[in-house]
């Protein structure tokens, strides 16, 4: 795997002869513009015969010929893939890439709404094999806590099991287009309406061939902590066997009395659930301070913390398909999907930049007199934010959501990653 990062006096057709293979496999995998109009700073992936690379995070008992042991691979490779390496100097803490042909191994989960299948099973179908997980977004609740269904899923239940991908109904405390505290904080704080939810689910999931739920309850009052916790026990003492995924938003220290992640008692989730994905996105929103949508840096914290309460071989982080414009002006917010964001700044003929200590590109374009800038991912990003995977051992990600396309990431997949 190459990952190329365009300069201002590169072409495709030089790009072909460094890397050997066709510019329409160029074209083909980043879907550039028929032009062929590539900008610098623009993360190409070229699909070559190069090894996965894996990363590390170094131990005291850790030596660059162990690892080489390990990871099947040699010396030389590892000292070209890590040119600032002092051999001699190793330190604990470090981090280093190592090129080799053990691929990682992890699970993952992608939404879908599925307002329109017709449209969506094509995609699903073309990225089956890249997915344990298809969490299907189609489900609230009454105020009195029965689950009921808000959009139909059946065609894509049934096109997720044909393809041996685990269908999860997903529901979420949404109500009027938003989320609702009171809504949840209703029925969490009575037990009758909890059983009533842990039922409903129960039918649900047993009529409809689902393999378990996924629950994206947000914005729960605090004060209905305890009984978030408890309502993970009873429902998963309910399930079973059926899998038990649980969205949370992500943080860095315990807050009880934050309306957004107060209720989430970390230690108690990961005892109750089979899966934990904590929400690393969303660190720039909507409307807010333009800054990128999950940073490296504040998503490490995020591992580090949740890795202290949740056992690590439960957790995913998520990524995002998506990024956001803001009008500089007043912050007015819109959302992109990758592919949307990179074929902007190719239109637009902006210079992408990238900030190394978030791993995130932007850029600048102008509408008329107003200046925007776009926070994005590409799949140089992507590349960087799946090493924490490796170097924090964890279950892997979850992606929203899978309408907005990012077609170098399914690819980069395929060629890196063994998924469970």
């Amino acid at each position: 795997m190459s990952i190329h990062i365009v300069q201002s006096r590169d072409t495709l057709w030089a790009l072909s002869q460094l890397y050997h293979i066709p510019i329409q496999s160029i074209l083909n995998a980043n879907k550039i513009p028929s032009n062929g109009m590539i900008i610098p700073g623009l993360a190409l992936y070229i699909p070559d015969h190069s090894l996965p690379v894996r990363s590390k995070i170094l131990s005291n008992e850790d030596t660059l010929w162990k690892l080489a042991q390990r990871y099947q691979t040699n010396l030389q490779a590892i000292l070209k893939a890590n040119p600032s390496i002092q051999p001699n100097n190793l330190k604990i803490g470090q981090k280093i890439n190592i090129p080799s042909p053990l691929k990682l191994s992890m699970q993952t989960l992608g939404f879908i709404i599925p307002f329109s299948p017709s449209a969506f099973i094509p995609i699903l179908n073309e990225i089956a094999n890249q997915l344990t997980y298809l969490a299907i977004v189609s489900y609230s609740l009454t105020n009195e806590g029965y689950a009921y269904v808000t959009v139909d899923d059946a065609q894509v239940v049934k096109e997720s099991r044909r393809l041996n991908v685990t269908p999860l109904l997903m529901i979420r405390n949404f109500e009027n287009q938003k989320f609702s505290p009171e809504l949840i904080g209703r029925v969490l704080e009575n037990p009758a309406y909890r059983k009533n939810l842990i039922n409903s689910l129960l039918n649900f999931i047993k009529n409809k061939g689902y393999g378990g739920v996924s629950l994206d309850f947000e914005f729960i009052p605090p004060p209905r902590r305890s009984d978030f916790s408890l309502f993970l026990q009873e429902l998963k003492k309910a399930l079973g066997s059926y899998l038990l995924h649980v969205n949370v938003h992500a943080k860095t220290a315990d807050l009880p009395t934050n309306r957004i992640v107060g209720a989430y008692d970390y230690a108690a989730i990961g005892k109750a659930a089979d899966i934990v994905a904590v929400m690393t996105i969303d660190y720039g929103y909507p409307t807010g301070p333009p800054n990128p949508v999950s940073p490296i840096w504040w998503m490490e914290e995020v591992i580090k913390y949740s890795n202290s309460l949740i056992n690590n071989k439960k957790l995913q982080i998520a990524l995002p398909l998506y990024g956001y414009d803001w009008k500089e002006s007043d912050q007015t917010t819109s959302a992109y999907a990758l592919l949307y964001a990179q074929s902007l700044a190719i239109s637009k003929g902006s210079i992408i930049q990238y900030d190394f200590q978030a791993a995130t590109p932007y850029y600048y374009h102008w509408d008329g007199a107003k200046r925007h800038i776009t926070w994005f991912d590409d799949i140089r990003s992507f590349s960087e934010k799946y090493k924490l995977i490796d170097q924090y051992s964890l279950l892997g990600t979850t992606y929203w959501q899978l309408s907005l396309s990012f077609p170098q990431n399914w690819p980069y997949l395929a060629k890196n990653f063994n998924i469970k």
